[in-house]
């Protein structure tokens, strides 16, 4: 992750859930321009940033760097054609699923005509709320390099990021590492049952699973080998990985399952556009 040594850009999030709430975390810890938080729960803020329960409310001298697009896909329309009439030519970051550039950029100008809006996708994960996530962004043609680079900064407050020359390839990145961390959980939780099952106690077998994936995780991170190299490492010929490994590669077990559970998120990213 890069190090900050000056302010982040100005934002006004709009919608602060789970990803919202969990990207503001990081960048009030990296030191966040004066903001204003778009949201109907209350929450405290640190001084001098402000909350909002309607754009009304924020201050009319208010001009953000970068609006956040925070909020579901299918609740976005009217929050764009509000603030259209307030924003018309808004550096825009939005990180939804689904909804391009060209929808977003319809939708904006229905509220205002004479709107000029930039708008870069992103998708970040759920471990933007430690530092440790991972973003993919996409920006057209004409965004400019200083808009790029204040998107840039924001996510890589809060983990690293790539950027992607084709917007259709956010949908990849969304079933990649935007839903990858709900794979990890699950493997998790499933070798915590196993244990169970295996007659170890139930909190000996979560601390197994969860620290042996840290680990494993930490190990991919930081090593430059591939994973295919690292997973034959562990794996002795005859060994006791080698049995599971005949289970888990076995032709209809993971070679197929993960491809048909990735492409059924991208898949899902798509008809979340329409």
């Amino acid at each position: 992750m890069t190090a900050h040594t000056s302010p982040l850009p100005s934002v006004l999030l709009v919608g602060c859930g789970q990803m919202g709430g969990s990207m503001l975390e990081g960048w009030l810890a990296h030191g966040l321009k004066p903001s204003v938080v778009l949201d109907r729960h209350d929450r405290t803020l640190p001084a001098p940033h402000k909350l909002a329960a309607t754009l009304e409310d924020v201050p009319a001298d208010f001009q953000p760097d970068v609006i956040i697009l925070a909020i579901k896909p299918q609740k976005a329309d009217p929050a764009l054609e509000a603030m259209a009439q307030h924003f018309p030519n808004a550096t825009l970051l939005s990180v939804m699923a689904g909804r391009t550039v060209e929808s977003l950029t319809e939708r904006y100008k229905q509220g205002n005509p004479q709107a000029q809006p930039v708008i870069i996708r992103a998708m970040p994960n759920t471990p933007c709320a430690i530092g440790a996530g991972m973003s993919g962004l996409y920006a057209p043609p004409h965004a400019t390099a200083t808009q790029k680079a204040q998107c840039d900064a924001l996510l890589q407050a809060v983990g690293d990021t790539v950027w992607v020359e084709r917007e259709e390839l956010i949908d990849s990145v969304t079933a990649i590492s935007g839903s990858g961390p709900a794979y990890i959980f699950l493997l998790a939780e499933l070798l915590e049952k196993a244990g169970v099952e295996q007659g170890l106690p139930a909190e000996t077998a979560r601390i197994l699973a969860r620290k042996t994936i840290y680990g494993a995780g930490a190990l991919l991170n930081q090593s430059p080998t591939d994973a295919e190299e690292l997973r034959r490492r562990v794996t002795s010929p005859g060994g006791t990985t080698a049995e599971a490994l005949k289970v888990f590669m076995a032709p209809d077990a993971w070679p197929a399952i993960v491809p048909r559970a990735v492409a059924a998120a991208a898949r899902r990213a798509k008809e979340l556009s329409t």
